[in-house]
């Protein structure tokens, strides 16, 4: 079943090009309210993903954020310069390189992840709970989708 046709595909409501205004929104007023802390969104991504256990070495960071691997290595080395992340060898594999937030890391992750989800909150403002269930669901089965047509193609 198909759920748009060519001559009637309009971009200004259709799901994926909405996708992308409303992160780009996002990551514009996340940036905004991080800046006095220094802080770019991608930076926050970081840091959150780590703190999470989201992701624990660099390629694991890149695929959580779907993130170039060439940029995010650039943006661990500008991050650890700060004092805010460390590399450390694996206590299982002494070859991999595992990245943690150091005190100060975990400190500025807390105000970071406030900020966060305060524009999470604006964004959603006037949803219901279970709206916004159903509507990470629905992102979800999105995302899965997307995931099954990669592995086609592998």
């Amino acid at each position: 079943m198909s759920i748009y046709d060519p001559a009637t595909y309009d971009i200004r409501t259709a799901v994926p090009p909405m996708l992308a205004r409303v992160r780009q929104a996002f990551l514009a007023e996340l940036e905004e309210r991080l800046a006095p802390f220094d802080l770019k969104a991608a930076d926050y991504l970081v840091l959150v993903a780590l703190a999470n256990d989201a992701a624990d070495t660099a390629s694991s960071v890149c695929s959580v954020l779907a993130h170039d691997p060439g940029a995010m290595t650039r943006k661990i080395d500008a991050l650890e310069s700060r004092g805010l992340v460390r590399r450390v060898r694996s206590a299982e594999d002494r070859r991999a390189i595992k990245l943690e937030l150091t005190p100060e890391g975990k400190k500025l992750h807390a105000k970071a992840l406030a900020i966060g989800v305060a524009v999470a909150n604006d964004f959603l403002h006037g949803f219901t709970k279970a709206e916004v269930k159903t509507l990470e669901g629905m992102l979800k089965r999105i995302h899965e989708n997307s995931q099954s047509l990669a592995t086609v193609k592998e």
